[in-house]
């Protein structure tokens, strides 16, 4: 079983920035993808960035250039740094662990103000 505990949303304005974190903890296999998802109101949850134990990143077009996804392998630990931020942007961001099986975790709500 693994837990997902996500920290750092807040209410920010347009242009500015928010880091995500993930701590992962349970019986995690060191072959495995984490990764961001985020759900706007009233839209289908999307994928925002993942990252492979191996280090290899994949990004939404909408974020490319302005969130960077990286992980410490050593603590189970995903980052999502968020750069010039976008009203567009707010949602709720939902970690993922996926090895086999989606593990997900409670979200955190990023709000950005015009």
């Amino acid at each position: 079983q693994v837990q997902l505990v996500e920290s750092g949303g807040g209410l920010v304005q347009a242009g500015g920035s928010l880091r995500l974190s993930c701590a992962a903890s349970g019986r995690i296999f060191s072959n495995n993808v984490m990764g961001w998802y985020r759900q706007a109101p009233g839209k289908q949850r999307e994928l925002v960035a993942t990252v492979t134990s191996g280090g290899t990143t994949n990004y939404a077009d909408s974020v490319k250039g302005r969130f960077t996804i990286s992980r410490d392998n050593a603590k189970n630990t995903v980052y999502l740094q968020l750069t010039s931020l976008k009203p567009e942007d707010t949602a709720v961001y939902y970690c993922n662990y996926k090895n086999g099986r989606d593990v997900w975790g409670q979200g955190t709500q990023v709000t950005v103000s015009e």
